[in-house]
């Protein structure tokens, strides 16, 4: 697990071990263990290094033999092990996996890899540098291209500290409340790009080229007993288990009592000959408190728990995870997720996580309302219409009451629904329910929530891994008609019936707690007066972004119960935060509120509770 950074300069112009270095420090907290350059004939490349296989041998960059090919990588190649055997390897790191597969099969090698990465692969005899990126998106990789130099970083503020100009991209910005997350492959920042998921960029001579290595859209569904169906899903999720436990230091897992995290903790008592480290957060507000169902499922596998309960009110963190994010986000669960790994890294280097289960198996709130209201009849354009605006933050006449004359103008006819009507459109293969979630796999899970876990873990110097996005369970999960995990009303109704054989059915059963703080009723009280200094300020308004009556209007109707706006809200302090952190000034480290120009902050305090 590392942060990598490069360059390809058309004109073979030299980069300079100064600018390497600076973008290697702007994200030293992503590995904090080494740092590795090589440049020669227009080509850099980097690596901050976070320590996790072969301690010792696994430093980075990485050459062959004849140093004619160059590897480093950001990421775990889980197989390494496997794909080793028959590979001249001197040491017992994966990305010398990497390095011995690319000699001896060529560019497709990756398809071979079962793990998270982002991947740089300079080749001096054909003078072409490679980028490859993970099967999902958990691993991030940001691009620049001015025409005569090409930039690529793990993070986007590398990207600034090699001299990229922060600019705002209006494209994004309309995406990003459209979506709550800025939708790749755009960001936020103009020519500022993210490679997608599953694809590869090659440049050379001949020029640049990105090409699909991987495709969601090929799983065909299959039709077999439910039976066979729990059978394969715990047999695969235990495989992916035991793969993801591979590591050289400590490791453990995020315990929040959940399906998704209950079942690989669970699986992972049954791989390991020590309890399980497992970790979690809980609120001093019982609505939003799960730490109780994460302490019962500790206590049945056993595990050395630890759980530390918080103040919900963690406002005070807020411009410390948008620096660490780049981009702005609407979801307030980036701020215990930041706490969470805090906690972890007091103790572990490595922690296994539930993510991507909703996403598969259909486990949100709008798929079962969705779906429960949707007349499946239509023809398949409606149906696809329809479920965009489910998923919108802001409809199209909500932004127009809400954009400037300027913003209007800087818009034009932009249309932010096409990110994901042409994915759709590639699913409509798959039923109604699987195309929905094939949706979410393909924009959601890689535009933020994944972003979620990669970035806040990472700024802790902690590695996350999961399970249910090895890519067999992906394969599994889209061969499983969607009518098995959106049933009578029960989300991800086949897993959780899989999940019988290893949980128990309270804990199975009980109904879904969003991973989330009641700021939407704090915005009414503890934080009106944030609200009012950071939205309705004249350096707010002075931007030109939208109708201040507008705004002062959605405040007034949350404040006195007319209409909830909280997520419209919580989006426009997000990114006039993230204007103030990149765009006013890019700062170099995580700024507080004050660096901010901002007096208005609610503090929180915590304490650390150890299970018995």
């Amino acid at each position: 697990m590392c942060g990598i950074i490069g360059g390809y300069d058309r004109e073979r112009r030299p980069f300079g071990k100064a600018l390497a270095e600076r973008a290697c420090e702007r994200m030293v907290h992503r590995g904090p263990d080494d740092r590795g350059f090589f440049e020669a004939d227009g080509i850099l490349l980097g690596n901050q290094r976070l320590s996790i296989l072969d301690i010792s041998g696994g430093h980075q960059p990485m050459f062959s033999d004849d140093q004619q090919i160059i590897v480093v990588q950001n990421g775990e190649i889980y197989n390494f092990k496997e794909l080793a055997k028959g590979l001249d390897c001197r040491t017992n790191c994966d990305t010398e996996v990497i390095l011995r597969l690319y000699e001896r099969d060529g560019e497709d090698f990756v398809k071979q890899l079962n793990g998270m990465f982002a991947i740089a692969i300079f080749d001096r005899r054909k003078e072409s540098l490679l980028l490859y990126r993970d099967r999902i998106g958990q691993k991030p990789l940001y691009l620049y291209d001015d025409g005569k130099r090409i930039l690529f970083a793990s993070e986007i503020k590398s990207l600034f500290a090699m001299g990229v100009e922060a600019e705002m991209n209006w494209e994004g910005f309309d995406a990003y409340l459209t979506y709550n997350f800025v939708p790749p492959p755009v960001t936020l920042f103009k020519n500022i790009n993210h490679l997608m998921p599953g694809h590869m960029l090659k440049m050379g001579p001949q020029g640049s080229s990105v090409r699909r290595w991987w495709n969601l859209a090929e799983m065909p569904v299959e039709s077999r007993t439910e039976e066979s169906w729990c059978e394969e899903i715990i047999d695969t999720l235990q495989s992916a288990i035991k793969l993801r436990l591979r590591a050289d230091v400590p490791l453990g897992a995020f315990l929040s009592g959940g399906i998704d995290s209950s079942s690989v903790v669970s699986l992972m008592s049954q791989n390991l000959p020590h309890p399980v480290q497992t970790f979690c957060i809980g609120f001093d507000d019982p609505r939003f408190d799960e730490s109780q169902y994460a302490q019962e499922v500790a206590d049945q596998c056993g595990t050395s728990h630890t759980c530390e309960v918080l103040n919900p009110n963690l406002t005070e963190t807020w411009p410390l995870t948008i620096y660490h994010n780049d981009q702005p986000h609407g979801d307030v669960s980036f701020m215990p997720t930041y706490w969470v790994s805090h906690l972890a890294r007091k103790s572990v280097k490595v922690v296994l996580t539930g993510d991507g289960g909703d996403e598969l198996f259909a486990g949100y709130d709008v798929h079962r309302n969705f779906f429960a209201n949707q007349d499946l009849t239509q023809p398949r354009e409606q149906i696809e219409a329809a479920y965009i605006n489910a998923i919108s933050l802001l409809q199209p006449a909500a932004k127009n009451s809400l954009y400037s004359v300027e913003a209007k103008r800087e818009l034009g006819e932009f249309d932010a629904s096409r990110f994901a009507t042409s994915h759709l459109e590639e699913f409509r293969d798959l039923d109604p329910i699987n195309q929905a979630l094939a949706l979410d796999t393909r924009l959601l899970l890689p535009g933020n929530n994944l972003v979620k876990p990669d970035k806040m873990a990472m700024a802790v110097s902690l590695e996350p891994r999961a399970p249910y996005l090895d890519y067999r369970m992906v394969d599994l999960a889209f061969r499983i008609p969607g009518s098995l995990k959106l049933r009578n009303g029960v989300t991800k109704s086949i897993l959780k019936k899989a999940c019988e054989k290893i949980l128990p059915s309270n804990i199975i059963y009980r109904k879904k707690q969003m991973f989330t703080v009641p700021i939407g009723e704090w915005f009414k009280r503890e934080l009106s007066p944030f609200i009012n200094e950071v939205l309705l300020s004249s350096r707010s308004m002075e931007r030109g972004f939208f109708q201040p009556e507008r705004v002062s209007q959605m405040i007034q109707e949350h404040q006195s119960n007319k209409v909830n706006h909280t997520r419209a809200i919580r989006a426009l302090l997000a990114v006039e935060l993230w204007q103030r952190t990149f765009i006013d000034e890019t700062f170099d480290h995580a700024p507080n509120y004050s660096e901010l120009g901002i007096n208005s902050s609610v503090n929180f305090e915590t304490v650390t509770k150890k299970a018995a």
